[in-house]
């Protein structure tokens, strides 16, 4: 899975474009503003399906000809979408069976994007008679560079409930468990008398008086991620009959949960994934390289692509904040920092009406004599400038484990503690490292980690036998890891583990008895003068060295930290200041080098790498006064790249 945009050379530059949307006359501008900013990709079609297909099987192409025509004349390449992400009125009204049912029954109708039922036959069918249409006339135009199959899967519409959905669900039990006898053990069905008899008997987790049985709603979350995964698959091998040696890709949401993209990657010809920067956020660039690592480490460290993000404001945040001046070079570079070799905006030209008429565009409503403009031209110079960047790698010697059905398990609402968001506390791990500096991956239990020299593993709650080996494998081989509390806990089929809480007992050499989760807002001292929170563990170090003790309260005396060998274990949470520091002391002891040593606060570094050794630092200060990195001052705002820390900073 290599990043190769055919015909598109260095790093592409662009976004989407919705030229349905406007007059034809205004096209030509349109492709002169473009080669005036240095864009060489954009978007076509996303939500074109009621301007291709006006009617059952009457498709109308012609205004897409030249519109395809006028951008291959001006070297402009395109990602040309399926346009199957929203369904025009003429399918969903003479196929309301199609529409997506809510946990509760509630039907959701047509009227905005994503109205539709993946497990539909109607919708399926639908769709892959328009692909097959698209593929077979564009698939040798010389404008086409990619595909773009649907758009953003899971994000409005990840599951339904409907019984057409409840019939596929059943089919996936069966194939996956073959037998009522095997489905009644994984789902502890002797619980609350759920025994089922007969496969019709069973359904989706619809809404019920109390909380659904757990194994039912992870395997219903599997499902779902499943069937999209097979839409996906249909498009995507339609395409395939017709067009060969362009790549394929669908835009992930890498900040939303619905779907288990550890699974999709490798059915992508190249990983691209969205992001939209939450500017009300205390530190909006945790979350920005949170995704940029995740997409990174969907593509198996290869470079990815940025499909959108914004040049200023997001219409559906809560605040539709502008983007101050040089904040939309600062957040695409954060991105190409952390290996992105494509960088497209949502989208080329503001809409003037529909739902977005509020969000930001590369042209925005008040034309090219704006900041945003002006910016967008200066970041197209910028990446041509960096072209010998592409295809370099990021480099990298850590990485957290993450597995979306860990996540969707500790999703049931009958957890220990409220407080217990593996998402947040996985965030909060990653965001520690990225303050020292230390850039990591994120990578499948059950994956290849012998790469790295760190592992970290904050809140995999659910794993099974089979990745919970994986690890002590890893550990045996020489590599470092430290797990957090409540991890290892339930198998895969979130089952507990008995005698003892955790699957990796014997190799952190300790025995948790008993959970003793915190009241909101309650701390407890430690003994080495910081503080845990949210969560505590009685635990025994069979064979462990105790490190860091509880001070006070019901644990005192009880271990907080432990190490046997390379293998570290922590009990509690701990604030963001004394994570880091214990982070950055097992970084050291397992040689994991940081891009900058005690670097100043707010300030973001990370390093790429060609094969042949060439090596670029990109440095960002996102703080509110200048500071001095290595000699080189930068302003708030500012991001450098260099070859070495001496070199010029650009500030923004």
């Amino acid at each position: 899975m290599a990043f190769d945009i055919a015909g598109v050379p260095g790093f592409a530059y662009g976004g989407d474009y919705s030229a349905e949307q406007w007059p034809e006359e205004v096209w030509a501008d349109d492709v002169r503003l473009m080669k005036a900013a240095g864009v060489n990709l954009v978007t076509v079609g996303v939500f074109a399906w009621a301007m291709l297909e006006t009617a059952p099987g009457r498709y109308e192409f012609g205004w897409l000809d030249r519109l395809m025509d006028q951008l291959a004349a001006h070297g402009v390449a395109v990602d040309l979408a399926t346009a199957t992400a929203s369904p025009p009125p003429w399918f969903s009204h003479a196929n309301p069976d199609s529409l997506p049912v809510e946990a509760d029954g509630n039907r959701l109708w047509y009227g905005s994007r994503q109205t539709f039922c993946p497990s539909s036959p109607a919708y399926r069918s639908a769709a892959g008679a328009l692909v097959e249409e698209l593929a077979n006339r564009y698939a040798g135009h010389p404008a086409l560079a990619m595909w773009h199959v649907n758009n953003e899967y899971g994000c409005h519409v990840a599951r339904c409930w409907c019984d057409t959905s409840a019939a596929a669900f059943r089919s996936w039990l069966v194939r996956k468990y073959t037998t009522l006898d095997a489905l009644n053990t994984a789902w502890g069905t002797a619980f609350w008398s759920q025994r089922y008899t007969a496969w019709d008997q069973v359904i989706p987790p619809r809404r019920t008086p109390s909380f659904p049985n757990p194994t039912q709603l992870l395997d219903f979350y599997r499902f779902s991620s499943d069937e999209l995964l097979a839409c996906f698959r249909a498009e995507r091998d339609a395409i395939r009959r017709h067009s060969t040696g362009i790549p394929i890709t669908t835009n992930f949401l890498l900040d939303r949960w619905g779907v288990d993209f550890w699974s999709w990657a490798g059915e992508v010809d190249l990983v691209s994934m969205d992001h939209y920067l939450l500017g009300e956020s205390e530190d909006p660039y945790a979350g920005l390289a949170f995704v940029a690592d995740l997409a990174r480490s969907l593509a198996g460290g290869r470079p990815w692509a940025l499909m959108e993000h914004a040049t200023s404001a997001v219409n559906w945040q809560p605040r539709n904040l502008a983007k101050p001046p040089g904040q939309l070079r600062r957040d695409s570079l954060g991105h190409v920092a952390r290996g992105a070799d494509a960088v497209l905006y949502f989208q080329w030209r503001a809409s003037r009406a529909g739902a977005e008429k509020w969000h930001s565009g590369m042209v925005p409503h008040a034309g090219t004599e704006t900041k945003v403009w002006r910016e967008v031209v200066g970041l197209g110079a910028d990446l041509a400038g960096l072209s010998e960047v592409a295809g370099s790698e990021v480099v990298v010697d850590a990485a957290i484990l993450l597995d979306w059905a860990s996540i969707w398990a500790q999703a049931h609402p009958s957890q220990p503690s409220v407080d217990l968001d593996p998402v947040r506390i996985t965030e909060q791990w990653h965001a520690a490292l990225r303050a020292a500096t230390v850039t990591c991956d994120f990578a499948p239990p059950g994956g290849d980690l012998a790469r790295y020299r760190l592992i970290l593993v904050p809140a995999l709650h659910l794993v099974s036998d089979a990745d919970a080996a994986n690890l002590v494998s890893y550990v045996d081989g020489g590599g470092t890891v430290l797990i957090g509390p409540y991890s290892g806990v339930v198998d895969e089929h979130d089952h507990i583990r008995l005698n003892g809480y955790g699957v990796w007992s014997d190799l952190l050499g300790v025995r948790v008895e008993e959970f003793f989760p915190l009241p909101d807002g309650r701390r407890v001292a430690l003994s080495d003068g910081t503080s845990g929170r949210v969560w505590t563990e009685l635990a025994t170090a069979k064979t462990a060295d105790v490190l860091v003790t509880y001070a006070d309260g019901p644990l005192a005396g009880a271990p907080a930290l432990t190490r046997r060998g390379t293998a570290y274990y922590l009990t509690t949470h701990l604030d963001d200041a004394a994570l880091r520091v214990l982070l950055e002391r097992i970084a050291r002891a397992a040689g994991v080098e940081p891009v900058l040593c005690d670097p100043p606060r707010w300030v973001e570094a990370v390093k790429r790498r060609h094969a042949d050794g060439r090596e670029w630092t990109f440095v960002a200060n996102d703080g509110e006064v200048p500071v001095d990195v290595l000699g080189t001052v930068l302003n708030p705002g500012a991001l450098t790249i260099s070859t070495g820390f001496a070199a010029r900073s650009d500030s923004a």
